[in-house]
């Protein structure tokens, strides 16, 4: 019988899962040690003056609402990483997504530290 052969670029990719895998683990990580930075900045402002602790604490409870809802993009990513046909003519689409992920992660962090206001 004669082989049946698929498309170039159908064939199924074995290693398809690793970029989205390290790609989880780094961005799960990244995320953690966001919160976790930005939750334990709170007590920055633990001797200010009355004023600048409610203009800190205002902005430093706006900044965590945003971080923890922003963790839907890079969820989004991971899950289009995750979602793609395991096919290698998706290995570079899969790359980015699962590049984007952990680099969403930090974006998000950075953006969220600026909008601290600072004592």
């Amino acid at each position: 019988m004669e082989d049946m052969l698929l498309p170039v670029g159908e064939e199924r990719d074995s290693r398809a899962w690793v970029g989205p895998l390290v790609s989880s683990l780094v961005t799960v990580v990244a995320g953690f040690f966001a919160l976790g930075v930005l939750g334990f900045s709170a007590m920055a402002c633990d001797s200010c003056s009355s004023e600048k602790a409610h203009g800190f604490d205002a902005s430093i409870s706006t900044a965590l609402v945003v971080l923890k809802v922003g963790y839907l993009v890079p969820a989004g990513l991971l899950v289009a990483a995750w979602g793609l046909p395991w096919e290698r003519r998706n290995a570079g689409r899969r790359v980015m997504l699962a590049l984007s992920a952990p680099l969403g992660v930090v974006v998000l962090f950075v953006a969220c530290m600026a909008m601290v206001r600072w004592p």
